[in-house]
């Protein structure tokens, strides 16, 4: 029986998010449309890949078995899609690159005017997202990710090193006693369920009895919160070419094993055959390794 592509990935969506919803918000698409689209597949097998309950899906043993095939096809369905663009002789199109969300508001939107004053045939689709997109499957072409590339079909094409440092307004920063100590600040970080996201781990390192003053789920909320003078942040130091301008500032905490980290470029290996791809990523290179 022939099972058409499209239908494989509403099934590997839902069995990897575990969910019709968690599937529809990875596929772009409704969760009535994911759900009618499993119940067609099943009716057209005959048997079910999936069993239902009030916490989600789990698979079935015939949907376990469909699983890894359909893996390897999404990689293949990646890999086919990058052959039939690295045909293309102009650099033009859509790049798609997918970044940490303060990365995404602090680099790569001020990358993106940039480019396209340069280069006005490519366009960027910007996935600012804590999940993990798998570059394989041409999930997403581009990622800056915090670790450098650990698989085969992938690699890293920069990396650099930044330090870190802890960010508040000024009006904020002087209403702070002379000296403070961690446990002094009023800290904004990540609310449920991204608890788990850098920087919460970290600050539970540093600060005894680690209680934020302000959580949210959306960077944005966060970022805006400490612009307005309601605490601070640890946020990455980078001082590159499109930083657009705040007014934040930093303080000078000492942060131990946390004072640095790193930021990887990273791809699958045959997009960097797509000349669209390659352009973009020689250009984030480049502003990746300028002096700073």
């Amino acid at each position: 029986m022939d099972i058409p592509w499209d239908d494989l990935q509403v099934f590997l969506a839902v069995a990897e998010g575990r969910s019709m919803s968690a599937a529809a918000r990875r596929l772009r698409l409704g969760q009535p449309t994911v759900s009618r689209r499993v119940a067609a597949l099943e009716d057209r097998l005959g048997y079910a890949l999936f069993r239902r309950n009030v916490e989600g899906v789990r698979l079935t043993a015939a949907g376990e078995r469909l699983l890894s095939p359909a893996r390897r096809m999404a990689e293949w369905a990646g890999e086919v899609t990058r052959a039939s663009s690295s045909v293309d002789h102009k650099p033009e199109g859509l790049v798609r690159i997918t970044a940490p969300p303060g990365v995404a508001w602090d680099f790569v939107a001020p990358f993106a005017a940039w480019l396209r004053r340069k280069h006005r045939a490519i366009r960027l689709e910007v996935l600012s997202d804590t999940r993990f997109l798998d570059l394989g499957r041409g999930e997403a072409d581009l990622a800056l990710r915090t670790k450098a590339a650990n698989q085969a079909d992938l690699v890293t094409v920069a990396s650099f090193e930044h330090p870190n440092a802890i960010f508040g307004a000024k009006e904020y920063v002087a209403r702070l006693p002379r000296r403070p100590a961690l446990g002094d600040l009023d800290w904004i970080c990540w609310a449920p369920p991204y608890e788990d996201l850098a920087p919460n781990p970290q600050l539970a390192e540093l600060v005894p009895g680690f209680v934020p003053a302000f959580t949210s789920d959306s960077y944005l909320v966060q970022r805006q919160a400490a612009e307005a003078g309601l605490g601070v942040m640890a946020l990455g130091d980078w001082r590159h070419r499109f930083a657009p301008s705040t007014s934040l500032v930093p303080l000078k905490f000492d942060l131990g094993a946390h004072a640095r980290s790193s930021t990887h470029l990273v791809c699958a290996k045959s997009a960097l055959d797509v000349p669209r791809v390659r352009l973009v990523a020689e250009l984030l290179a480049e502003a990746l390794r300028e002096p700073r």
